[in-house]
């Protein structure tokens, strides 16, 4: 299958030619499901935030889903001894989040949990797509992923979107974001190199074929 390749501005200037991809999908329940994957500080979140904004003022009501929201307590990470390797694929809630994607596909109103980076915890119900949505836009580091149990997403995606970031980049913004969480940069850039690039490398090696790959050149991760 042939993948579009599209530069991250270009898209998010001309959202609505993704409209014409999402809706070539038959509707078969509520609303359709446009997922966005990509290693960590990829640009997932401000790229759905941006689409969500542009297609809605196209006429079409979207609402984005963030994955983190399923990212397991600190205290359950602790004592399975993960809590190092937080953002891997074994500390999210994957089972919860499968549910959650098949609700969103056939329910009016569906809450989720959302993760807070300052308290570096998920809230729970903090988050609501409403009766009115008509695409759900889903962004996470393993939407994509080919092994279990999140391969069971496989064909859960009306749209599938890649975002191919370069290796410097991320680790830059995955740097930053331990900065801004009071590491000292020699720490903040053993955590990024140790765990954020580890999972990044483990997300491409296993992904599925997207239907689109966004090329990120510049700007804020996500």
């Amino acid at each position: 299958m042939a993948v579009t390749r599209i530069a991250m501005p270009d898209l998010v200037r001309r959202p609505a030619a993704l409209l014409p991809l999402v809706r070539q999908r038959p509707l078969a329940d509520r609303r359709r499901l446009l997922a966005i994957a990509g290693p960590p500080a990829s640009g997932k979140s401000t790229l759905a935030a941006a689409l969500a904004g542009a297609l809605t003022r196209e006429g079409c009501i979207a609402e984005t889903v963030p994955m983190d929201g399923f990212h397991l307590d600190n205290r359950l990470l602790d004592s399975r001894g993960l809590r190092a390797r937080k953002g891997a694929p074994e500390t999210f809630d994957a089972a919860g989040f499968i549910a959650l994607v098949r609700r969103l596909r056939s329910e009016a109103e569906v809450c989720f949990p959302i993760f807070d980076r300052g308290q570096d915890q998920a809230i729970a119900g903090a988050g609501v797509v409403t009766p009115d949505c008509e695409i759900a836009i889903v962004e996470g580091n393993y939407l994509l992923f080919d092994e279990p149990p999140w391969d069971g997403l496989a064909q859960a995606w009306d749209l599938s979107i890649w975002i191919e970031t370069p290796r410097e980049m991320l680790l830059q913004r995955c740097v930053e974001r331990w900065l801004d969480h009071g590491h000292s940069p020699e720490a903040a850039r053993a955590r990024a190199e140790a765990n954020d690039l580890a999972n990044a490398a483990r997300i491409r090696a296993a992904r599925r074929v997207p239907d689109m790959t966004v090329v990120e050149q510049a700007g804020p991760g996500g």
